[in-house]
This record gives structure tokens, C-alpha cells and sequence, in this order.
């Protein structure tokens, strides 16, 4: 019988969700997160470093049996925007999420979220104040590097100050366990309603496709542009004055055609969250109040999984529009269970593995005739003239033609 080995080991990249925690708490600096093709990253473990502690395997949360001791018996759940127009407008899901970032900072605490580092890179940030967290607050269709954060979240709870972290349910569930209960007290978790992950590397080249294309560098960028709309999934990239929209990227996204393998197996993608709060959108509302978000701004879905994150949550109401919603009249895909991963997503993979960017855009990312002529209804019903056209057809007396032709 082998000598047993200590130490993390991935037998099928469907067992690792790339939250880092087993690199956080290696004591020996023994783990590093490396990326493969896609721009996934995973553990690989310096064996000539590694003390055989493992710690990395106990500290793995990517499982059914994550720890949900802190959790009440069934999520309390709510409809929620914030109640400041302006904010509400420069927000994607209603709001909520920066509200509490801003009540956790304005106690003296820490937040961390998702931000760009180097050009557009998505990654775990650190944030002291409001500037510093505003860009926490938009959403970043990509997975995020963790970095240092976890290690800095430890260093941050253990010199005193509260903490709130932002992010994906694996993210947060693996940051609970390395955390441990000792420190928890002071940390807030609260993750995402979360449909998958696409790769980095594709994200990567999908800006530089639209760089080249400008003949210059991106300035600024939105994942999905409040401007095209609640509803609607369209990513904006600046340069300068100038502005390219297109749903090119979004399409690939909500096709789950380059979403990590771990998140067709994700063991969080129910109602028993990883987290304190669960924020996401509200899609559904209008079935359930009609007023509630009739001016077409986004709402909140919003789970309230702990009495931490009751307190928390409480803390912002006077700030918000809320309302009691059953969550059975709201439910989602990914509160019920994990995305399945698109029927071509291998071969999407092998494609761009073997041939880049440039094949992929030209098998998966041209648009169908269906998908084109759904983008050309979506211009027209925003142009001024498709508005008037469409009012007008709403007046036209179509049943009164039908009715005279069948009578003649």
C-alpha cells in the first residue's frame, strides 16, 4: 500500500470551484493558483514546499456539506430597491448590495467585491471608502482572482474591524472556511444569485477583438449597461467619447459556453446559501406587485440567510423600498439548481484552445437570423420613431378590419 499523501489534490476540474482557500491557509506557501487555457485558475501544490499539514484538503468547501450552522431554517425573503432615484439608475439589481456596503464602511469597517486591476482584469479588491467600493457595485460577467483578499480579510478581522465580503457563492463559502468560526462574528458574507463563471482568457480576448476593431484602448466598460435597460444584457465598452454596445459577449455568457466545469455541479445553487445575504435580481416582480418596480428600474431579490445578516440588512430599511415576497413566486434556475453547461461547451472549449479568439467568434459569436432580428426589434423599440410607430399600432383598430373583411 502507497505512502498517504497530504495535500490537495484535482482529479477532475469539476472538483474545484477556484475560490484559493487552500492556497490562503497552506502555512507553507506551498500552493499557488495557476491558470490553465482558459484562464480558470487551480491549485498546484510545490511538493519540495509542502509539510503534508492538510489543512488545504479540510479547509475545501466545494461540497454538499458546507457549513450552514449559522443559518436560519428557511431564508427570509424580500423585493428591495434602494429608495435614492439616482442611485437606483446607477444601479444593476436594485441597489441593495451598495447600500450595504455603505453602511459597513461608514461604521468603520472593510468591504471587498469584484473590481478591475491592470487593464480590465476582474479581481477581489479591498476597499476603505465609498470611492473605493462604488465600483464594487456594477457587474462583472467573468470570474474574479481572489488574490491575497481572503489572507487580507483574516489580517483585517483579527486587528478588530468588521468586514463585509462581496461575491460568488463559492467564494464566499470557501472565505467562511478559512475564516473559521473564531473570527466569523465580525464577518459579513453575502454572495450572488449566480448563473456561472465564464473564463478569464475569453473575456480577455473579447476586449482586445473590440480594441483592435477601435483602432485604440477601452477607457471604460460596462458588463450589462443600465442604459439599455433592466431587462436587458448588453455590454458597453468606452473609448473615449466614443461607445460600442453589443450583446456578442452576453450571448456567449447566458449560452453557458465557457462557464467553469465546477459550476455545472455547484452544490450552492439552492435556497440553503453559503452566505449571510443573497442579493440578486428581482425577475418576477411585476407578477407579484405591479408597482412595486413599474417605472422599469431594477429591484432586488434579496435572502436573508442568518440573524447576522438580518441585523445587517435591518440596519439599511430606512434607505430602501422593501416588500415581503414569497420566495416560491420568485424562484429562479439557480436557486433550484446549477446551470447546465451548453451541449457545445467542449467543443467551444477545444475550439479555443486549438484555434483562439478569432475561431470562436466566427463558430459561436455571429449572431443566428433569430438573434439578429431580436437585436433589430430591441433598436426600434428604443428609437424614437419605433416608439411612435408602436404607439400608433397599439391605437390601430385591427379587430374592427377583421370583422368587417369577414363580413364582406
Amino acid at each position: 500500500m502507497g505512502e498517504e499523501i497530504h495535500m490537495i489534490r484535482i482529479a477532475d476540474r469539476k472538483q474545484c470551484c477556484g475560490c484559493s482557500a487552500c492556497a490562503a491557509i497552506c502555512p507553507a506557501d506551498a500552493i499557488k493558483m495557476k491558470p490553465d487555457g482558459m484562464g480558470f485558475r487551480y491549485p498546484v501544490v510545490d511538493r519540495d514546499k509542502c509539510i503534508e499539514c492538510g489543512r488545504c484538503e479540510k479547509v475545501c468547501a466545494f461540497n454538499d456539506h458546507y457549513d450552514r450552522s449559522l443559518h436560519l431554517e428557511a431564508p427570509v425573503t424580500y423585493a428591495a430597491r434602494a429608495e435614492d432615484p439616482e442611485e437606483l439608475a446607477r444601479s444593476q439589481s436594485g441597489g441593495v448590495s451598495y447600500l450595504l456596503m455603505k453602511r459597513v464602511l461608514q461604521a468603520g469597517g472593510i468591504v471587498y467585491g469584484a473590481g478591475f486591476v491592470d487593464h480590465f482584469r476582474v479581481a477581489h479588491k479591498r476597499a476603505e471608502d465609498l470611492e473605493q467600493a462604488r465600483e464594487f457595485r456594477l457587474s462583472k460577467y467573468v470570474q474574479s482572482d481572489p488574490g491575497q483578499t481572503f489572507r487580507q480579510t483574516l489580517a483585517d478581522l483579527k486587528s478588530g474591524r468588521n468586514v463585509l465580503f462581496t461575491g460568488t457563492p463559492c467564494q464566499t463559502a470557501g472565505l467562511h472556511a478559512f475564516v473559521g468560526p473564531k473570527y466569523r462574528e465580525r464577518l459579513w458574507l453575502q454572495d450572488i444569485v449566480c448563473h456561472g463563471v465564464p473564463a478569464p482568457n475569453v473575456w480577455r480576448d473579447y476586449l482586445s477583438f473590440r480594441e483592435r476593431k477601435a483602432g485604440r484602448a477601452a477607457t471604460e466598460l460596462l458588463f450589462r449597461d443600465p442604459a439599455c435597460g433592466w431587462h436587458t444584457h448588453r455590454e458597453t465598452v468606452r473609448f473615449g467619447k466614443a461607445r460600442v454596445t453589443s450583446g456578442d459577449y452576453s450571448r456567449l455568457y447566458h449560452k453557458a459556453l465557457m462557464s467553469r466545469p465546477s459550476c455545472g455541479v455547484c452544490p450552492y445553487a439552492n435556497l440553503h446559501r453559503p452566505s449571510d445575504l443573497t442579493c440578486g435580481d428581482c425577475w418576477g416582480i411585476e407578477s407579484v406587485d405591479k408597482n412595486f418596480a413599474g417605472d422599469g428600474l431594477a429591484a432586488s431579490l434579496i435572502l436573508v440567510n442568518t440573524r447576522k445578516g438580518e441585523n445587517l440588512f435591518s440596519q439599511v430599511l430606512p434607505e430602501m423600498q422593501v416588500l415581503p415576497v414569497n420566495i416560491d413566486r420568485l424562484l429562479q434556475l439557480n436557486l433550484c439548481r446549477p446551470t447546465p453547461p451548453a451541449a457545445e461547451s467542449e467543443a467551444f472549449e477545444r475550439e479555443y484552445l486549438n484555434g483562439g479568439f478569432e475561431s470562436i467568434r466566427k463558430e459561436f459569436m455571429v449572431p443566428t437570423l433569430k438573434e439578429r432580428f431580436a437585436a433589430w426589434k430591441w433598436r426600434v423599440k428604443r428609437s424614437e420613431i419605433g416608439k411612435r410607430f408602436l404607439s400608433t399600432l397599439q391605437g390601430f383598430p385591427f379587430r374592427s378590419l377583421f370583422l368587417k373583411k369577414k363580413r364582406g
